[in-house]
């Protein structure tokens, strides 16, 4: 019986190795997805704050959280599924799909400038459809969700890329961290970027005249974080976008625009070797960027034809 015993608990031992080794492996796994991901999440992050723009402050954070559980939901019970069903039955898909969003993040990102530089802003005309504040907030939210979808299935697709060549448990497992990570932390951001005036004002109202300074900073800083973000946003989903178009036609056996991007950003890196890194970043996106900008151009350019064409 100790024999028994003592041979139980070896196997019981074992298991234990074996399933601690395959949860980091899984860990590693769902961080490296998240890495590669993080061009879409700061696009994620920078565009959501302007769906509470012009609504009540009390507001704010309830329909944040409405957009973060809807967000969840697209990766959760409709991505993550989707992913692993590619995954299995048509890996030779994913590269297309992938390229298939990163056209429409580029088309997204080349409209918003369109918008930007001609003083036509569609946002604030689908808005105008709404004639109470809770028809407004379920607009918001519905169009949030929608936009969120997209980039959600941006970030499901890269992160499965990367999982690809584990078992299904592992992507599984490792889709469903990287889906609540991102979407919590994503979310998190975003809350508290659209109440930093109100902390401003709430620490404006303190005692300390050093307190009440950082406060009214805060709040007179609000309207330029905004702002930052919007750019940011728009930059990203055409970088992103771009670089998602670069990186797919290579995979397809297309690879000139990725050579001569990678030799572009190797020889500005070579020019400064203390800030290789830096620069051979700064020049990939710039690279990405211009592709970006190109298929962005050409897609908003052809849907303006066809939108112009009498019917």
């Amino acid at each position: 019986m100790p024999s028994g015993l003592a041979a139980l608990l070896d196997d019981v031992a074992g298991i234990t190795r074996l399933a601690a080794a395959s949860l980091d492996d899984v860990g590693a796994a769902a961080s490296r997805a998240g890495t590669k991901a993080v061009g879409v999440v700061i696009d994620d992050t920078a565009v959501t704050p302007r769906y509470v723009t012009g609504l009540s402050p009390a507001r704010e954070l309830p329909i944040i959280g409405k957009i973060a559980l809807g967000s969840l939901r697209n990766k959760l019970l409709i991505l993550l599924p989707l992913a692993l069903v590619l995954s299995a039955f048509a890996p030779w898909a994913l590269t297309p799909l992938l390229m298939i969003g990163g056209a429409y993040l580029c088309f997204e990102g080349v409209e918003k400038l369109v918008e930007a530089f001609g003083g036509h802003h569609a946002t604030e005309e689908a808005a105008e459809g709404a004639t109470t504040p809770e028809a407004l907030e379920k607009q918001k939210v519905s169009g949030a969700v929608r936009t969120d979808f997209i980039l959600s299935a941006e970030i499901m697709a890269i992160a499965l890329a990367e999982v690809s060549g584990s078992g299904i448990v592992a992507q599984a497992v490792a889709l469903a961290i990287v889906a609540v990570a991102i979407t919590v932390g994503v979310y998190g951001v975003v809350g508290l970027i659209v109440k930093l005036d109100d902390i401003g004002l709430h620490l404006a109202g303190k005692d300390s005249t050093a307190v009440q300074a950082i406060g009214r900073g805060m709040v007179k800083a609000m309207p330029v974080i905004m702002s930052a973000l919007a750019a940011i946003g728009t930059a990203a989903m055409i970088w992103v976008g771009g670089g998602i178009l670069v990186h797919g036609m290579a995979g397809l056996g297309f690879a000139a625009p990725e050579h001569v991007v990678h030799h572009a950003a190797e020889t500005a890196a070579g020019a400064v070797p203390a800030l290789h890194g830096v620069l051979a970043w700064i020049v990939t996106a710039i690279g990405s960027a211009i592709v970006g900008l190109a298929a962005g151009g050409l897609i908003v350019a052809l849907l303006h034809m066809v939108k112009r064409k009498p019917h």
